[in-house]
């Protein structure tokens, strides 16, 4: 009998992941899953929920290789396609504005064989959320984009700027410290038409005053900053906005990020509020 049995030679692994890959668990998982989900959404107080939430939609290359897939850009377009998701869940759970960083100064340096494409699938991705009827609103420097990207992203702004309910922000060619600069040149501009000087600007100046000139003014600063993929950072994310934000770091890529990872998110933060105002 033992001549008749194979041993994996994997230790199992090949035999483990051929079962995880049938139906029968399938079935087992996702129920288990929907379960688990329902547990989390019913502990959540329905009293602390974040206003803002913004969101580092990271980890769609590294997906992508994970995978196996030669084109990075299929990691792109799964995130994209996550989005909806992402802006459904944020409704549920009665947030206001969501902030989705999608591209960054520092991206647009990369060569324009990989530019190219995904910049294409956010032009793509911001014409579908207008089509769905969300409140567009872009946020980063339209001017140093290719100028088909900033068209299609001015035209998702106007087209949507009515838009009932959710709002939000898709950060393209957005970076913390180009905001605050050019919040600050907004500002000087603004006082220099009015005939102020220098000297008087100096003597009244305060944060309200660039606060009033950022991409996001007068909107609620984010509550909640959730940076999937593992990584611990910013990266000059809402630099100015953030002062006062919670921050969420999930291990699971952009993705694979699940109704149940925003729902984690949510209640950390419902957590740490109730410690912060005790």
């Amino acid at each position: 009998m033992g001549d008749r049995v194979r041993r994996d030679p994997s230790g199992g692994a090949t035999v483990f992941a051929a079962i995880r890959r049938s139906k029968p668990y399938g079935v087992v998982r996702d129920v288990a899953y929907r379960m688990y989900e329902r547990r989390v959404e019913q502990s959540l107080p329905t009293d602390v929920v974040p206003r803002h939430v913004g969101v580092i939609l990271d980890g769609n290359r590294r997906w992508a290789r994970e995978m196996g897939l030669p084109d990075v850009n299929r990691g792109h377009q799964r995130g994209a396609d996550k989005i909806s998701d992402l802006l459904q869940w944020s409704v549920e759970a009665g947030v206001e504005v969501v902030t989705l960083w999608l591209l960054s100064t520092d991206n647009l340096n990369r060569p324009a064989r990989e530019l190219e494409p995904l910049l294409q699938i956010i032009e793509n991705t911001v014409r579908k959320l207008a089509a769905d009827g969300w409140h567009v609103k872009p946020v980063g420097a339209l001017d140093l984009l290719p100028d088909k990207t900033a068209r299609v992203l001015k035209d998702a702004g106007e087209a949507t700027s009515d838009a009932p309910g959710l709002i939000v922000n898709v950060a393209v060619g957005y970076g913390g410290r180009r905001e605050i600069a050019d919040a600050v040149r907004s500002l000087l501009l603004e006082q220099a038409g009015r005939g102020t000087s220098i000297e008087e600007l100096a003597e009244v100046l305060d944060v309200e005053h660039i606060a009033e000139h950022l991409y996001t003014r007068g909107q609620p600063d984010p509550d909640l900053v959730i940076r999937t993929s593992g990584e611990q950072r910013l990266s000059g994310f809402m630099l100015w906005q953030s002062a006062h934000s919670e921050f969420y770091f999930c291990e699971v890529h952009w993705p694979d990020f699940r109704k149940v990872d925003f729902l984690r998110a949510l209640r950390s933060y419902a957590a740490r509020h109730r410690r912060f105002g005790s």
